[in-house]
This record gives C-alpha cells, sequence and structure tokens, in this order.
C-alpha cells in the first residue's frame, strides 16, 4: 500500500537510549538568536537497515563523559559516530495510531 510500518525501537536490556545531539544557539545578521539542535545520524545496522537508510547515533553510556565534555579530546569523539550494535537492540511493529500526537497512551507502542 506504500505506507511505512510504525516500528517500536527499544534497547536489548530494557534501558533507554541517548542520541548523540548538537545544540547551539545561532545569531541572525539583525541580531536576534534562535536555539537550534540536532540529531546526528549514521549508516544503519543490520536492525536498522530494513527500517530506514539511517539511524540515530547512539552513545554508549561509557562514553557520555566524552560526548558531553570533550574538551582536549575532541580528535578522540569520532569514533563515537558509528552504528549502534544490532544484538543490543530489538523492534517490533506497532499501530499507525503512534503516528497522531493526539493519540498519547502506551497503546500506541502495543505490539501488533
Amino acid at each position: 500500500n506504500g505506507r511505512k510500518q510504525p516500528m517500536y525501537i527499544y534497547p536489548e536490556n530494557g534501558g533507554i537510549f541517548a542520541f548523540a545531539g548538537l545544540w547551539e544557539y545561532w545569531q541572525s545578521a539583525d541580531g536576534s538568536e534562535l536555539q537550534t539542535c540536532t540529531i546526528l545520524t549514521t549508516t544503519p545496522n543490520d536492525l536498522m537497515a530494513s527500517i530506514h537508510n539511517r539511524m540515530p547515533v547512539i552513545v554508549e553510556p561509557a562514553d557520555f563523559d566524552m560526548w558531553l565534555h570533550p574538551g582536549p579530546r575532541s580528535d578522540d569523539a569520532h569514533h563515537l559516530l558509528r552504528p549502534y550494535p544490532a544484538d543490543k537492540m530489538a523492534a517490533y511493529a506497532v499501530s499507525t495510531a503512534v503516528n497522531s500526537p493526539a493519540n498519547d497512551n502506551p497503546t500506541c507502542i502495543a505490539p501488533l
């Protein structure tokens, strides 16, 4: 039918994901400021490749400090921009109800 199937993607260990992101103030020529942010993406792992051609960069807890406070080691942070191991993730199909902000309840992420 050409419609994409929504998926619930989660850490295999039941924890949470931490996405690598960037945040900054951008200043226009007239001096006004705008807060901006982005989630970094990378090539997909085997699990994600069947769902999408990109995936968020997921930062492991052991790497939080390097990502959040790179300091003089900022050149070392490039190794964090890699696909997260597929064996540490799981996914299942969910209802298209998840696509609407009006549907704010746990049934949105119930397996089909």
